[in-house]
Formats: structure tokens, sequence, C-alpha cells
């Protein structure tokens, strides 16, 4: 038996849409950065280990909000409901104030968590690791609030959707 044709490896766009098989759930990460909440959102986002706790977030290299938040004591992790669509865009665009009519939260160590988001992790850059035109953030958890009712945002297909029931 032999396995499907393969094509090459394409580049750009094409090898986007092929990434946009996979689905994938969205978080915003964010901190304190002289005293105003920063943040991105990122949807290559997974766990990593439990003994430590660690998770994984891939940043662009050429992002401008990574450098101001990697300094920062802690990190918020929040991974986004399903009726956050609207805000991830609003977090991930490239100008204006992404937190314009954004309700968040702070811990005392300066992490901020996007509120009715269905999980917040409080955490420490443990490493990172370049990766081609991005970097792997590994982050350690120090703290998590879960609310497994809230039913997280999926990334699919270029576009967003919901978990079916």
């Amino acid at each position: 038996m032999t396995g499907p044709e393969l094509a090459a490896v394409p580049g750009g766009e094409s090898l986007r849409e092929a990434f946009a098989c996979f689905p994938s759930g969205v978080v915003a990460v964010c901190a304190l950065a002289d005293g105003a909440p920063a943040g991105l959102a990122a949807s290559s986002f997974t766990s990593v280990s439990l003994d430590p706790p660690l998770v994984s977030v891939c940043v662009r290299r050429t992002s401008t909000t990574w450098p101001v938040l990697r300094p920062a004591a802690r990190l918020g992790i929040s991974v986004l409901a399903e009726d956050q669509d609207l805000l991830c865009r609003q977090l991930a665009r490239k100008s204006g104030n992404r937190f314009e009519r954004v309700s968040w939260t702070r811990d005392p160590a300066g992490a901020v968590f996007i509120d009715g988001a269905s999980l917040w992790l409080s955490c420490t850059v443990e490493d990172e690791v370049p990766a081609g035109d991005h970097g792997i953030a590994v982050l350690r958890i120090h703290g998590l609030r879960a609310e497994p009712l809230v039913s997280p945002l999926v990334f699919h297909g270029s576009t967003f959707g919901r978990v079916a029931s």
C-alpha cells in the first residue's frame, strides 16, 4: 500500500491555508506595562508539561508587543470564550488602544486577565526558543482559575467558531 501523493511544501499563503485545517483555541497574553495593560492574541498555544506546570505560546518575531510583555514579572494568559471573537480581533490589531472598552482584571504580580475567559493562567517566562519566523515562549504556571462551563473560542479555517456540543 502506498500513501497519498503529497505536494511540495508551499510557502506563504498556501501554507497558511494548510495550517487553517487544524482548529485551535485563542488566548490573550497580557500584562501591565508602565501601569497600563498591554497584550496580544495568539492561536498557537498548548500545554507542555504537568510537572513542572508549563504551557507554550508562539509569537511572531516581528511583534512589537512581545518585547513589551516579555520583561513583565507575570503574564496573564486568558483562554478566550466563544463570544469574544471581536475582542480577539481588537487585541490582534496593529495600532490603537487594544484595551478600549475591554473588561479586565489584574493580579498583584501584574498579570492581566480578560474578564469572561474560560481559563486564566498566571505565568512567568521559563524559556524562549527561536523557531523560524516565530519564537516559542515556554511559560511556567504559578496560578490558575478555570471556568469549565464557559466554552472557548475556536479558530479554524481562518475564521472564528464555537465548539459544537
